[in-house]
């Protein structure tokens, strides 16, 4: 059994209108260690989203490979892709919630195609609110919810079919500084817990450095630069890196300024 928890092999994606073509994607490769929490960095346009998604098959890449725990995912049929989607579970930027549905629903959505009787589904679900510290708010509606609130909701959803792969796709850009190493210290939490190889898009580097063990920047479709944080903060190679860090350290900087 291969040691990577996710292969990704010369990944193309091109988006296509009448008018235009666009390549998103151009040749993506790259692996991530199991238990690994691997994050991309890109600006605005860099082709994350675009990845990520290619990863589970919501958006079919034209060629390549994605090799989730030596299974081949590129070419499944759709049983079989559901079969294999029940292990990668995803959370995103603007939650994604079902208003109409309180917290407990909303869980337990991912979890009807398994045909779980009604007391399995009770348990499973007062484990995983516990996990994400949200027990008090189990028939809450996501209006009644904090931003925070709302992105464990979503974070519980994701974990409901004890995933082995969690995607997670500007999960913290939407928050506010505080909520958001609360989000991360609880992703990170889980990440030592259940032993889940995590993978964080982000456009923020800080992010990156408080949460991730290795990073990879992205530029126009391209990665310009891997490695671990360590490496890349201290010794960045490409001009999309150099431009990240600089950021970073006059939003430090400034955090300083402010607190004197």
């Amino acid at each position: 059994m291969s040691e990577f928890a996710i292969e990704v092999k010369d990944l193309h994606k091109t988006f296509r209108d009448d008018k235009k073509s666009v390549e998103v994607l151009k040749g993506i490769s790259f692996s991530v260690g199991k238990g690994e929490i691997f994050g991309i960095v890109g600006f605005s346009g860099a082709g994350k989203s675009t990845l990520v998604r290619c990863m589970n098959r919501l958006e079919e890449p034209d060629s390549g490979e994605v090799i989730i725990n030596g299974k081949q995912i590129i070419g499944l049929k759709r049983q079989e892709l559901n079969q294999e989607r029940r292990k990668i579970g995803m959370i995103f930027q603007q939650f994604n919630l079902f208003d109409s549905m309180d917290v407990y629903h909303n869980i337990a959505f991912p979890l009807k195609p398994l045909h779980m009787s009604k007391a399995e589904m009770n348990i499973r679900i007062d484990e995983i609110l516990e996990l994400v510290g949200l027990t008090d708010k189990k028939f809450a509606y996501p209006g009644e919810l904090s931003g925070g609130q709302k992105q464990r909701v979503g974070i519980a959803r994701a974990l409901a079919n004890n995933p082995e792969i969690l995607l997670c796709d500007e999960a913290t850009s939407a928050l506010d500084l505080q909520t958001t190493i609360s989000i991360l210290d609880l992703l990170m939490e889980i990440n030592k817990k259940l032993d889940l190889t995590i993978i964080l898009i982000t456009h923020e580097l800080e992010v990156i450095k408080y949460a991730c063990d290795r990073v990879a920047v992205m530029e126009n479709g391209e990665f310009r630069e891997e490695g671990t944080i360590q490496e890349v903060f201290t010794n960045p190679q490409c001009t999309t890196a150099r431009n990240f860090i600089q950021v970073f350290n006059r939003f430090r900087d400034g955090n300083k300024e402010d607190a004197k």
